[in-house]
């Protein structure tokens, strides 16, 4: 079967290229941009960074900076509004994938009406909004590349997956730079992310001969420079390392779809309000060891791609590698479990259920290697609690 890929028209990568936005900006025909960004980024000097470019290009803009760490249906419904005021052309979003989210959620919803729920997955988003160029600021959900959004319904506090080609930007400035000043537990969770967006993209039941190149690099370049960046903050080497693992993992999971790690780490962000990076990364190892053995090759194929096993080495030590090494990543980088970031315990076992039920309903686990029944997926929230 045919792969349909889907990417942003036009792409700067590399450092400075924040510098190109007006240019990009002149090739789309774009003049009158609602510039959408989150309070830290407004505070940093990023934003008046490319406000400035603006300015010097002579371009109207204004800024909405009321973004929130997890994109909720309550900010996007306030940006639509602003974007309907405005007589914007078209948004551009600089920040994390929360600034990048919620833009693709206000486009979809300008050009589309009723509400964000209506346009959850499996639904087909008719209408293209306004396009948006996507700066980003972490390295680390590939926002910037990808056909997804993901926004929080304030009512029921449901992580809402929104896909289709109306999420995708139009353009995308990926300059490593702006993750210089990135601090520790971002740069962690946020790198363990974009590993878990490559993994899942190489061992989805969607992947395909492209997204596994995709992949295999991000895989890579990631597990190379993940603690580096860390420790060394000002690392360029390192920073522009992750920044093109996170790009290029972004390209692979838009084209082959995420699976079972993600399916079960919404809902823990939804109720517990965990960022999801950390989410992800708290249930990595585990959901690793139970799927392996449905793909053993494709994980084995994923612990060479991250320099952990020979290529002669037979699948199985392999796989046993990468488990171990998922498990050393977290406690090298001071991931905590459930418990150990808080959550009540009597709670957690009561949204269980719940929880389960929205992984399933999300559609991520049916593209994993080994598809999990409800109880099983209970099972394994159970099993990473602690």
């Amino acid at each position: 079967m045919a792969a349909l890929i889907t990417m942003p028209r036009l792409m700067s990568v590399g450092g400075g290229a924040l510098a190109e936005l007006p240019a990009l900006m002149a090739r789309l025909g774009l003049k009158h941009p609602l510039v959408v960004t989150d309070p830290y980024i407004a505070r940093s000097g990023i934003l008046d960074r490319a406000t400035g470019l603006l300015d010097k290009a002579q371009i109207l803009y204004s800024v909405f900076s009321d973004t929130v760490s997890d994109p909720t249906t309550e900010v996007i419904e306030t940006g639509v509004a602003i974007l309907r005021d405005g007589n914007f052309d078209s948004l551009v979003a600089i920040g994390g994938g929360s600034s990048i989210d919620t833009a693709k959620g206000m486009s979809v919803l300008f050009a589309n009406g009723g509400h964000m729920r209506d346009w959850k997955v499996p639904a087909e988003i008719p209408q293209l909004g306004p396009p948006l160029i996507a700066i980003p600021t972490t390295a680390g959900t590939g926002s910037e590349v990808t056909r997804f959004t993901v926004v929080t319904d304030t009512e029921t506090d449901e992580k809402m997956l929104i896909a289709g080609l109306a999420c995708c930007p139009a353009a995308a400035i990926v300059d490593y730079e702006l993750t210089l000043s990135m601090p520790y537990r971002l740069t962690a969770d946020t790198g363990i992310d974009s590993l878990t967006h490559a993994i899942e993209a190489y061992v989805s039941r969607r992947a395909s001969p492209v997204t596994d190149g995709l992949a295999r690099n991000a895989m890579g370049l990631i597990a190379r420079h993940i603690r580096a960046a860390c420790a060394e903050p000002d690392n360029r080497a390192a920073r522009e390392a992750m920044m093109l693992g996170a790009t290029t993992a972004g390209m692979a999971f838009s084209n082959a779809s995420v699976a079972l790690v993600h399916g079960m780490s919404r809902p823990i962000g939804a109720f517990f309000h965990v960022p999801h990076g950390l989410s992800n990364a708290m249930l990595l190892p585990e959901i690793t060891a139970f799927s392996a053995p449905a793909a053993l090759e494709r994980y084995a194929d994923c612990a060479r791609a991250m320099g952990l096993a020979e290529e002669g080495e037979g699948s199985q030590a392999a796989v046993a590698r990468l488990v171990d090494e998922l498990h050393r990543l977290n406690g090298d980088l001071k991931v905590p479990s459930p418990q150990g970031y808080g959550i009540d315990q009597g709670r957690y076992d009561e949204l269980l259920p719940v929880m389960a039920s929205q992984a399933l309903a999300s559609g991520s686990p049916a593209n994993n290697p080994r598809v999990p029944t409800a109880d099983e997926i209970i099972d394994l929230y159970r099993r990473v609690y602690a």
